[in-house]
This record gives C-alpha cells, sequence and structure tokens, in this order.
C-alpha cells in the first residue's frame, strides 16, 4: 500500500549531500505522486522525539531543485541516540522513564508517517534499524528507509556513501592554498589533518585528488615553483600504524632538500596512541552519545605535527584541518547522480512499503538496493591494497615498509 505521508530527517555531521539528498527526495516524491504528504524533521531524531517539522509546501516543492546548489542540511542535524536513554532524559528530549523509541514511534504515529526516510551514516541508520526492529516489534505500520550519508565512505556493506567524493575533492582545493606558506619559512613542516575516524579513505582520496592537481599544472621549478615543493610527501591513515623515526629518515631527506615537507593524516590516525598516553597522564577521555571519542579533544594533526617537528628539525610547523570546509559543501556533480539514483530507489521501496538503506551493495556485486538494516554497519576500514593508493605511495616516494597494518 503506498504511503498517504512521509517524513523526512538528516542526522549525524554534515557531508556534502544531505541537502541534494532532501530535494532529491521531495523532487522524485513530487514526480511519481503530489499527493503524498511530506514533512522534515527539524534537527534529525531530535525534532522528531519533540514532534518539531517543517511541511513541505507546493512553493517548497516548485523550489526543490535549489537545494542541489548548497551544502548544510537545509532542515538541520543533531547527535541523538534514539537508545541512550539517559542522554536524551539528560537533554529534555524524552521525561524520565519514558523510552526514545516508544516517544518516537508515537510520534510518528500521532503525525501520520507512513515512511520514514532517514539521510545520514552508520549512527543515523543503526539508530534507524533499531527503531525499525522496535516498530516492528511493536506493531507499529510504519517503515524506515535510510539514505547512506558518510564522507569517511566507511559503513558497511556500501560501496560508496553519498557525498564521500565531493569531500576530498574539496580537500584538494583547500590544501591547494594552504601549500602556499611552505615558503613562508624555511624548513616548513605542513600537516593536513583530513576527516576520518576509523577509515582512511578520505585521506587517501583527498591525497590522490591533490597530487592529481599538482601534476597536472605548469610550474616554474627554476624560480622554486615545483612540484617536489607542492607534492604531498607523507599519507598517514587509521589502517596503518606509522614508524615516526623511520619515516623520518625519508622526510628529512625531502625537508633538506626542497625546504618543506607536506603530510596528510586521518584525524583518527594514530588515536589509540595519543588517548593511552591522556589516560596515563590522568586526563579524561570525552565521548558523544553514541560513545565516540571527540576527536577535537584528542588533536592527531597537533600529534603528528610534534613528533614529525622534532625529528625533521622544522623551524615551524603548521596544522591545517579541512573538515569543516570540505563537509559542508554543495554535492558535486558526481555526488549528485548516486544522490539521485539512491533516492529515486528509496522512494520506490516508500511506494511498496520496503525498509532498508538504498546503496550499492558490496556483497551483491555493488547491486543499488534497499540492504537490510541488520547489515548496516560502520567502521569498514579502507582497503590499503587499492592498486589507486598504491600508486600514489609509489609516486610520492613512500613504501609501505615503514608501517605495520593494523588489525580491525
Amino acid at each position: 500500500m503506498k504511503p498517504k505521508k512521509v517524513a523526512l530527517l538528516t542526522a549525524g555531521g554534515l557531508a556534502p549531500c544531505l541537502s541534494s539528498a532532501v530535494g532529491a527526495l521531495i523532487q522524485r516524491y513530487t514526480e511519481v505522486d503530489p499527493e503524498v504528504e511530506i514533512i522534515c524533521y527539524r534537527s534529525g531524531y531530535k525534532g522528531l522525539l519533540l514532534g518539531d517539522f517543517i511541511e513541505v509546501t507546493p512553493d517548497i516543492r516548485a523550489k526543490a531543485h535549489l537545494l542541489h546548489d548548497h551544502g548544510g542540511s537545509p532542515i538541520g542535524n543533531s547527535r541523538v541516540k534514539l537508545t541512550n536513554v539517559a542522554d536524551c532524559v539528560k537533554r529534555g528530549l524524552v521525561e524520565e522513564g519514558q523510552d526514545p523509541q516508544k516517544v518516537a514511534a508515537d510520534q510518528l504515529v500521532a503525525d501520520g508517517v507512513d515512511v520514514l526516510h532517514t539521510i545520514g551514516g552508520d549512527d543515523t541508520n543503526t539508530a534507524a534499524a533499531d527503531l525499525a526492529a522496535f516498530l516492528h516489534g511493536n506493531n507499529y505500520e510504519l517503515t524506515v528507509i535510510g539514505l547512506p550519508k558518510t564522507i569517511d565512505n566507511d559503513v558497511f556493506p556500501i560501496k560508496q556513501s553519498l557525498g564521500a567524493w565531493t569531500a576530498a575533492e574539496e580537500g584538494a582545493k583547500y590544501f591547494a592554498n594552504v601549500v602556499s606558506e611552505h615558503n613562508a619559512n624555511p624548513r616548513m613542516l605542513i600537516v593536513h589533518e583530513v576527516m576520518g575516524r576509523n577509515c582512511g579513505w578520505l585521506t587517501a582520496a583527498t591525497a590522490k585528488q591533490y597530487q592529481d592537481s599538482v601534476d597536472s599544472q605548469e610550474l616554474v621549478p627554476a624560480i622554486g615553483l615545483s612540484k617536489e615543493r607542492l607534492s604531498v610527501h607523507g599519507v598517514y591513515i587509521p589502517e596503518m600504524a606509522v614508524d615516526f623515526d623511520a619515516e623520518a629518515t625519508r622526510l628529512n631527506a625531502i625537508m633538506d632538500e626542497h625546504d618543506n615537507v607536506n603530510i596528510f593524516i586521518s584525524e583518527g590516525a594514530g588515536v589509540e596512541d595519543i588517548i593511552k598516553q591522556k589516560e596515563a597522564a590522568g586526563e579524561e577521555i570525552v565521548r558523544d552519545a553514541f560513545g565516540h571519542v571527540k576527536l577535537d579533544t584528542i588533536n592527531p594533526g597537533a600529534y603528528f605535527a610534534k613528533e614529525f617537528a622534532k625529528r625533521l628539525n622544522a623551524e615551524k610547523v603548521l596544522v591545517q584541518k579541512s573538515g569543516y570546509y570540505s563537509r559542508a559543501a554543495a554535492a558535486n556533480k558526481q555526488d549528485q547522480e548516486l544522490i539521485k539514483k539512491c533516492a529515486h530507489l528509496a522512494v520506490d521501496c516508500a511506494m511498496r512499503r520496503e525498509g532498508g538503506v538504498t546503496g550499492e551493495d558490496e556483497d551483491r556485486g555493488n547491486e543499488l538496493r534497499a540492504i537490510e538494516f541488520e547489515r548496516i554497519k560502520g567502521g569498514k576500514p579502507f582497503d590499503i591494497d587499492e592498486p589507486w593508493f598504491n600508486d600514489l605511495l609509489d609516486h610520492i616516494g613512500q613504501t609501505k615498509g615503514a608501517f605495520v597494518e593494523v588489525a580491525h
């Protein structure tokens, strides 16, 4: 039975796909069945718990195409986990003794929602999976359909998550300006910290995009504008543990010859070592509602900068983070095409009341389908044997011999 009313929400961190995905869903419903009512819960699961939503009017439908040109989320995000009862109570989203999942389910029923579209990463969609299971177990006639958003590209079994391509492209653009600082001081060390808690895909892809752009430029090495000074010199990701002494030997040769070193690191690289040091020093490790360490309190970029600076005898160190710049961008053409495919499938699934997360299923030959919620989970590591990644390391003179693979 086709739905009479659907709801959308975006949750978790931003990614360059949220605004476009909201626009794509509104456009597709308007094309397929303009009689289907659409509401958007403000600030993700927070809005759902509070019954705070925006009605999608005819004017919004007519202008939905404009959402593809913008970043962020027009309907707002939050990090709320429905199964974290204590956190929901603390935030004032539910009363003491209430079950947030039941509150959410009852609110959906009260609002007359037949289908809920959740646009988010592994946390958002595992929360959606929990909610879908609760609905099913308590005989609520409601379908949950997720769209896979995360710039880390680290969701099992999704081949490519929405927004990741754009984030890599934008991170490369960001560093194209930052790298000009390389000649602001002798023996300059520039650290580019890229988002990626458990997965190095975004760091690797950003480094590749940036290096490709350097290789395509016509430069003037005779006056100091050389590929060697602009290039990536090291890439460090969570999937591999760095041998600082071995890498310092390699990078020192580059510093001595070219007077600067540029390295790319994932924000999750080396985190376990940093946490151990902080805990040994008696420092408290701050975590969010999902139990994740708040990486801005760990500061891996500063850690890597400190470790390499003393070994490279750097005179000046610059640490720059592209995360908020890249994740808030509007989706590029490549991502918009994938968003459109996933959104169209999501609406098709809604019409036949089929739940799941719409994406390319790696376990099913990359078939675009509604992937079962119970198979969705985060923490998918980047495959360090990807040919393009190995080509990048070879190109910049970095070998895997300097690393020890980390078990997942």
